[in-house]
């Protein structure tokens, strides 16, 4: 990991730290080879006691302080968004094609803070805390019946149904985590956190794949049939890495973890009986209707699988209900693997791993709670008075809401209990950081991201509070340093400033990490450093995986690279961000504290005052810096 203050000036406490353009420079090792069955892959064996091997990443480990991915420019556009399933033509038009587009700086950011703020000359900090964070894997079970696949087709626009990259998820993931391996023998990493949305729609086979990647286990990433798993790159077992054992990890939950593909309460409709059926799902177009997701109006299509048998992954057995071909529902190979997982049994999944903390911080979930409560903290280091406070903010399977279920949200038993973690770390003279899914103050109404408002359901269940009165608790409490979410796919940092000039110390940063689904695939480091004046700063740094030519995660690189050429989403820029007005969540401007980003990448340095208070604890703690 490089050195995140530029200026040659300052003097590091951490003598492990190196200068920008400093490569880590590991070798990834031999791919690792063991026993699986009679299933012929890896390592060239072609016996019953077959092998079946890991793949490597790239010697050369980064951050994009030292390198971007530049994707390159497509003109004319020649395959169409609609059109984006049609994989075997990337290459012949150019599609997938990416540069070294160079370092990204670090951008000083002061604005949650007074307006005389000096940044110190010759600063001498220290780092309290490192950790990374990793969001909206998505890990798919591409030849499940219950996708929504056929649905990017019909509105071209929306990735999050189908895109090319489904077909790697695992791999990708096992890609970023040798990553942040390698970023930890360089510079030890105290903690890990995943934000949410690790499997794509709820299903137990998805969250085992997730969980066994960062146990290290092998992967079988295919179903069913398992079509293809002797000779096609996607579809064959493989050896994960597994995370470093001395990174602790921790996991949040997001709306695709318990919502059929985010959207839909699985006990409606009997989604969770499709998952485990051997017929392909027929939907009418929910993404027409997005605030009436039970729209039983025709025409219907049968949302389609990946043949795992091809090397592109074609689409099959997708089309609309009762024209030809399509007379009766095409099936598939049942897989009792694929059954849907309800919360309470999504939490429980996570003790049984064999990385650490037990229960993935689930263990800590407060007593008392109903079943699949997901909220808890903990204090990454004992030395260091900084708390974590992982919030559920996702919406309720029971809140009777017909529109997508993509909401932010806080009940009753979340919203106490949120106050109470705040008021205990203030009285605790601890800084708090605030994980959860959904973000704030970033999407207009209508969205289907935005806070959640129940009021036209009066009898349902509502949310605890409204958007102004969650932000105006947030301001109360001057040790909250940030709020750090996944969700919408993108690195966007957002100032929430104090609107009390006098107190610059209750203002605190929203920072949002992009997804390993969509471009530009990446995770971000974190370092919690206290400045010789005694302010905090956050560094943030996007890290692109460490993805070596040849293989799997190397494939999805250039899917995800081509997708964005394609489908050309504004949201991965955030070059007109739009300004929230809290009380209506409509637009009132741009937000000029979300800066544009031309590759989709954001690297930042944020300062936060501290009060007086805690301002003099630091100083009895660290007296000299």
């Amino acid at each position: 990991m490089s050195n995140h203050d530029p200026e040659k000036s300052e003097n590091v406490k951490i003598s492990s730290e190196v200068t920008r353009r400093d490569f880590i420079k590991l070798t990834a090792g031999t791919a690792v080879c063991i026993s699986l069955g009679t299933i012929s892959v890896g390592c060239g064996s072609n016996n019953s006691d077959a092998q079946v091997a890991g793949y490597p990443i790239d010697s050369n480990v980064f951050t994009t302080l030292d390198e971007t991915i530049k994707p390159a420019l497509i003109d004319p556009i020649t395959i169409n968004k609609f059109n984006l399933r049609k994989i075997s033509e990337y290459d012949p038009k150019g599609y997938g094609v990416w540069s070294d587009g160079g370092s990204l700086a670090s951008e000083k950011r002061i604005d949650i803070m007074s307006g005389t703020y000096v940044y110190p000359a010759g600063n001498n900090y220290l780092i309290l805390l490192r950790f990374f964070a990793i969001t909206d894997i998505h890990i798919t079970d591409k030849e499940s019946p219950s996708q929504s696949i056929h649905l990017q087709q019909l509105v071209g626009l929306e990735t999050s149904s189908y895109s090319p990259t489904m077909m790697y998820t695992t791999q990708v993931l096992d890609a970023a985590v040798q990553t942040v391996n390698a970023l930890h023998k360089q510079n030890p990493i105290d903690f890990g956190i995943s934000l949410g949305d690790a499997c794509n729609s709820t299903q137990y086979n998805e969250l085992r794949w997730y969980i066994d990647v960062l146990d290290g286990k092998v992967i079988s990433p295919s179903s069913g049939a398992h079509a293809g798993a002797d000779s096609i790159d996607y579809q064959k077992p493989f050896k994960a890495a597994g995370l470093d054992g001395a990174i602790p990890w921790y996991q949040a939950i997001g709306n695709h973890d318990h919502f059929w593909l985010g959207s839909i309460p699985p006990d409606a409709g009997d989604m969770r009986r499709t998952c485990t059926s051997h017929e392909v799902l027929a939907l009418p177009n929910i993404l027409y209707s997005p605030h009436n997701i039970y729209k039983t109006d025709p025409p219907h299509y049968y949302m389609g699988v990946i043949d795992g048998a091809t090397s592109y992954g074609d689409i099959i057995k997708a089309g609309e209900v009762g024209t030809p071909g399509f007379t009766s529902p095409p099936t598939v190979v049942p897989d009792r693997n694929r059954r849907s997982l309800t919360k309470p049994e999504w939490v429980n999944e996570f003790f049984k791993t064999s990385t650490g903390p037990v229960g993935h911080g689930f263990n800590l979930v407060p007593s008392g709670q109903a079943d699949g409560f997901a909220c808890y903290s903990f204090v990454p280091k004992s030395t260091i008075p900084i708390k974590v406070i992982v919030l559920d903010n996702t919406q309720r399977e029971d809140d009777g809401s017909i529109s997508i279920h993509g909401h932010g949200f806080l009940d009753r038993a979340r919203w106490n209990w949120l106050k109470s973690e705040l008021a205990d770390g203030d009285a605790a003279g601890q800084l708090m950081i605030i994980a959860a899914h959904v973000p704030l103050c970033v999407t207009i109404t209508g969205s289907c991201m935005e806070w959640f408002d129940n009021s036209a359901n009066p009898s349902s269940i509502q949310n605890a509070v409204t958007l102004p009165g969650l932000l105006a608790e947030l301001h109360s409490h001057p040790n909250l340093l940030m709020w750090i979410a996944g969700h919408r796919h993108v690195n966007a940092v957002k100032a929430f400033a104090t609107d009390d000039a006098g107190k610059p110390e209750r203002g605190f940063w929203q920072v949002e990490t992009s997804s390993m689904h969509d471009f530009p695939q990446q995770l971000r480091t974190f370092e919690i450093k206290l400045n010789s004046d005694y302010s905090i700063s956050i560094v943030a740094t996007n890290v692109d995986p460490a993805v070596k030519e040849g293989t799997p995660a190397a494939t999805a690189r250039k899917y995800a690279v081509a997708a964005m050429q394609i489908v050309n989403s504004p949201d991965i820029y955030q070059a007109d961000a739009p300004l929230i007005d809290p009380a209506t969540q409509a637009r009132v401007g741009t937000d000029t504290s979300i800066h544009p980003m031309p590759t989709g990448s954001y690297n930042a340095e944020l300062f936060v005052q501290l009060s007086s208070a805690m301002k003099e604890k630091m100083q009895l703690l660290f007296p000299t810096l």
